[in-house]
């Protein structure tokens, strides 16, 4: 197996900031990306409904800015009771 030089010092670098062997850092790597590219193909799609379309929700241009203006104000809401306690 061949890896980049640049790579296998970085990994080297992580492995010895966390106190664990090389090759358990490398089995770890590719252990996730073995899971996470199972995981996605598991996944079963999602068809979400478009604007425009049919069966799809019908907002005026004035209702989506509400929603925005509503999602901005309570998005700072909650940014001051988290400041407050």
């Amino acid at each position: 197996m061949r890896i980049d030089e640049t790579l296998l010092n970085e990994a080297k670098a992580y492995a010895a900031r966390n106190g664990r062997s090389l090759n358990s850092v490398m089995e770890d790597a590719l252990r996730q990306l073995l899971n996470r590219s199972t995981g996605t193909v598991e996944r079963p799609q999602i068809n979400l409904p478009l604007s425009g379309a049919e069966d799809g929700p019908t907002l005026t241009w004035h209702e989506i800015q509400e929603m925005l203006e509503l999602d901005d104000i309570e998005r700072v809401v909650g940014v001051r009771q988290h400041e407050d306690a």
